[in-house]
């Protein structure tokens, strides 16, 4: 599967990444469904927490549906390109993952809570695909912000490939890889799923369930 001939599940490099452009992409100021800030300074005492799981539209409804999450935001981290365009993200010439931003309080939700809500919304034994989305921009990573971030997210990754392994699942393909430039993604994909920007709009597989082997295989009972 090639775009340009470029083969959409097989990572760029640097010196063959779309060069991108120095203007970020303008988003609103305020989240459309919880009110609140959608690029920082965000409140104080929160914290940033950013997941890739396949197509970000219902993967961020599922996070900005959770308590004690304060805002999200959807946007392109994991490549190259600097403020590429969803079109070229789709390319697979960016190298960037289609992410998630959750700004969380940790006082009424665990960055655990999250991770728990993230192996549970996907398939994270895909590699360079989430159901019948192919390419680069749809694998499973988890950026960390912080040594404690890491550690708890390898902490459930160990755990859930044992529930899997003993489920007959295959190997967990997620990144756990440090936080880098997180680049907004261009307004008409914030919130994408509000009921005031697409009351039927619909993302396949994601916040259901159904394609997850994850759905029926916790890591805890």
């Amino acid at each position: 599967m090639s775009i340009f001939g470029v083969r959409k599940t097989q990572l760029v490099t640097p010196d063959t990444a779309l060069p991108g452009r120095s203007t970020a992409m303008p988003v609103p100021e305020r989240h459309e469904i919880l009110g609140t800030a959608l690029r920082p300074p965000y409140p104080a005492g929160t914290q940033v927490a950013e997941f890739a799981l396949g197509c970000f539209w219902g993967a961020e409804k599922m996070f900005w549906q959770t308590p004690g999450v304060v805002s999200t935001a959807v946007g392109y981290e994991g490549g190259f390109t600097p403020n590429p365009t969803y079109e070229e993200v789709c390319t697979g010439r960016t190298g960037h993952a289609e992410t998630v931003r959750v700004v969380f309080d940790p006082a009424k939700v665990s960055y655990g809570e999250l991770l728990r809500r993230f192996w549970e919304s996907h398939d994270p034994t895909q590699g360079m695909r989430q159901g019948n989305d192919m390419g680069t921009q749809y694998r499973s990573v988890i950026f960390y912000h912080s040594p404690e971030q890491r550690a708890q997210a390898a902490e459930s990754a160990a755990a859930y490939q044992q529930r899997l392994t003993e489920a007959g699942y295959g190997e967990i393909t997620t990144e756990i890889v440090p936080a880098g430039e997180f680049y907004f993604a261009e307004d008409y994909h914030q919130q994408y799923l509000s009921d005031t920007k697409n009351p039927y709009g619909y993302c396949p597989d994601h916040g259901t369930g159904v394609s997850c082997p994850i759905g029926v295989v916790k890591a805890t009972d």
